[in-house]
C-alpha cells in the first residue's frame, strides 16, 4: 500500500472527525453509511457482549448494510446463537461470516492448539486474516471500540485511519452508563454469556469471567501482556509478532 493511500486517509480521517464533532451517534452513523460512503462501507461485529448496539443502529439505518462476523473456530456457541438471534430480531439482510483459510490452518495450527503457544499467531490466523479478506475492496469500516473499555482504547476517535482505510468508531466517546442505558431502552437481548460473568467475549479458549472491580476486558487473555487481538493494531506491527508463515 502506498504512503499516498495512507496519507490521503489519514487527512480524510481528520476532516471527518472535525465535520462531525458535534453530531450525536445515530446521525453521525447514517451519514458515514448514507452519505460519505454510500458504498463501500461495512460493520465488523463480533456478536460479543455489547455489539447490539450497532446492529440496533444499523438496522434502523440500512438493515442490507454488509456485517462481517468472523467465524474462528474458537468462539463460544452461545456466541453464534446470540448471532442468530440478533439476525432474526433485527432483520439484518447481509451478515456474511468469514472463516480462516484451510490452508493457513494446516500449516499453522493443524491440532487446534496454536492458541497455547502463540496466541499472535492464533489470532492472526483466525481473525485479522480472514478480516483482511473480508475488506479488500471496502473504504470504511465500523468498529463498536469504547474509549472506557481498555487504556489502549483510551484515546480513540471517532474516526480514524487504519492501514489506507477509514476506521469508524461511533461508540467511541460513550460511557458504561450510556451502554446499558441503550439496551434497557431498546429492549435489545444480552448475550447469555454476560450473565454468567463474561463481559468481553472473544474465543473460548482465551476469554474468562471477570470479577467484581476488574476491567470488563480483564477476561481476555489473562495472564498475559496481550491486550487486542490484532485487528485493531496496525498491519506492521501484527506481521512483526505472529510469527506465522
Amino acid at each position: 500500500m502506498s504512503v499516498t493511500i495512507i496519507n490521503d486517509a489519514a487527512t480524510r480521517a481528520r476532516d471527518l472527525e472535525e465535520r462531525y464533532r458535534d453530531a450525536d451517534t445515530l446521525s453521525f452513523l447514517k451519514c458515514m453509511i448514507e452519505k460519505e460512503f454510500p458504498s463501500g462501507i461495512s460493520l465488523v461485529s463480533s456478536f460479543g457482549a455489547e455489539s447490539a448496539i450497532l446492529l440496533h443502529m444499523v438496522s434502523k439505518i440500512d438493515p442490507s448494510l454488509d456485517v462481517i462476523f468472523i467465524d474462528t473456530g474458537k468462539l463460544f456457541g452461545e456466541t453464534k446463537r446470540y448471532r442468530d438471534r440478533l439476525i432474526s430480531r433485527l432483520a439484518l439482510k447481509n451478515v456474511k461470516t468469514v472463516r480462516p483459510l484451510e490452508q493457513k490452518l494446516k500449516v499453522n495450527d493443524s491440532n487446534g492448539n496454536l492458541w497455547m503457544t502463540n496466541t499472535g499467531g492464533c489470532c492472526y490466523v483466525r481473525r485479522v486474516e480472514p478480516l483482511k479478506r473480508a475488506l479488500d475492496g471496502v473504504s470504511a469500516w465500523i468498529s463498536g471500540r469504547k474509549r472506557y473499555q481498555s487504556d489502549g482504547r483510551s484515546e480513540i476517535k471517532r474516526v480514524e485511519a487504519a492501514d489506507g482505510r477509514i476506521k469508524i468508531n461511533p461508540l467511541a466517546n460513550w460511557s458504561k452508563e450510556d451502554v446499558e442505558n441503550y439496551f434497557i431502552d431498546h429492549d435489545l437481548p444480552r448475550h447469555p454469556l454476560e450473565a454468567d460473568g463474561y463481559l468481553s467475549i472473544g474465543c473460548m479458549p482465551c476469554t474468562s469471567r471477570v470479577a467484581a472491580g476488574e476491567n470488563i476486558r480483564a477476561g481476555r487473555w489473562r495472564g498475559q501482556e496481550k491486550t487486542e487481538c490484532g485487528i485493531h493494531l496496525p498491519a506492521t506491527e501484527i506481521n512483526q509478532t505472529a510469527r506465522i508463515a
